[in-house]
């Protein structure tokens, strides 16, 4: 019962800012060009900016991928509300079978989406599972962020980011990376490290 109210209430709230909030769309032909293409990427987010990407991508064919914990299994039912089908795993608990899931639907032709320093951090860190999928697949990752101009900020271990309603918003895509299998996976962690402050210094200076 408490799941279900939490998961209720989140969902509404995201509702909420969504339907009192002018949302700016930043380089949306990126994302445009790479769905028309028929074939899978990966989207690449800090952990702090999470909350607001699913009401952004309601009923897109992303799966995010998200942890087995309890905070988890709350975010995976909030995702299910917007007609997003999360995988459950996390580099702790359940990360093959996570991955092996992800590569499935990315071999659909849908896309997946991805935390590179969660679930535990440290803070706005790449690792190297985001990588090892792109590499494996050959797919490409496109950084993504949202800024809001107004917003709380948390003092967890991710200062995580939750926007307020009657808000200005603003949603911005990355050029894709792409990663070759004799790439360098340290440089490459540098390059997409690099693609997401740049994206998310976008989207900040865009609602200032």
């Amino acid at each position: 019962m408490k799941l279900m109210v939490l998961t209720a209430l989140g969902a509404l709230y995201l509702r909420l800012i969504g339907a009192t909030s002018r949302i700016r769309w930043m380089n949306r032909h990126i994302r445009e060009q790479l769905e028309a293409s028929g074939k899978g990427f990966i989207y690449a987010f800090w952990h702090s900016r999470q909350a607001f990407l699913v009401y952004l991508h309601s009923g897109d064919q992303i799966h995010p991928l998200i942890s087995q914990s309890q905070d988890g299994e709350i975010i995976a039912q909030v995702c299910r509300r917007f007609a997003l089908e999360p995988v459950r795993g996390s580099s702790s608990r359940g990360g093959m079978e996570a991955t092996r899931e992800l590569m499935r639907w990315l071999e659909k032709g849908e896309r997946v989406g991805i935390t590179p320093d969660g679930p535990r951090g440290p803070r706005e860190t790449v690792q190297d599972g985001i990588l090892y999928l792109a590499q494996k697949t050959g797919l490409p990752i496109v950084p993504v962020a949202y800024g809001a101009k107004r917003r709380w900020v948390f003092k967890s271990w991710d200062a995580f980011i939750l926007p307020k309603p009657f808000n200005r918003i603003a949603m911005a895509y990355g050029e894709p990376l792409s990663i070759g299998s004799a790439d360098d996976l340290v440089v490459c962690a540098q390059k997409l490290k690099t693609a997401l402050e740049a994206v998310t210094q976008q989207v900040d200076e865009a609602v200032a």
